[in-house]
């Protein structure tokens, strides 16, 4: 009895410090640059497709972007993608319980899993912008069989 409180009072330390690893920097993914060519209702798309493909809800349309939340058994969410036909930028907005918090130097830390969902969503959004593109400019279309 004894021996099993002394190795979890030895693991105890140890988990706490694994789960601090679980918050790493929150970084602005890069901006997506648009193929040249792309309507602004294309971008549109490209941007909520990526956004429901990966189980975000659009809670907000506006000119210039959209406002998206994520939202899982214990944790929200919130982003705003701002596009045009130029450049896509994602921007955290708010959540809760993904860890969020601004250290005293001023550094934004999140839950890891997060910056992993902006990895993905990121990439969904440029292969779909490049499949948009190649489908507006792309082969031409079959001529029919007759």
């Amino acid at each position: 009895m004894a021996r099993s409180r002394l190795l979890l009072l030895l693991l105890l330390p140890l988990l706490l410090l694994t789960m601090a690893f679980r918050q790493v920097p929150l970084l602005d993914v890069p901006p997506i640059n648009v193929p040249s060519g792309l309507t602004a209702v294309q971008v549109s798309k490209a941007v909520k497709g990526a956004l429901l493909g990966r189980g975000w809800t659009i809670t907000a349309e506006h000119a210039d972007g959209i406002d998206s939340t994520l939202i899982g058994n214990d944790y929200t969410a919130k982003i705003h993608v701002a596009f045009d036909t130029t450049q896509i930028k994602i921007s955290y907005v708010d959540s809760t319980n993904l860890k969020y918090e601004v250290k005293q130097n001023g550094q934004r830390m999140i839950h890891t899993n997060y910056m992993g969902w902006m990895h993905y969503l990121s990439g969904d959004i440029s292969r779909d912008l490049e499949l948009i593109s190649a489908g507006a400019g792309g082969l031409p279309a079959a001529a029919p069989a007759g």
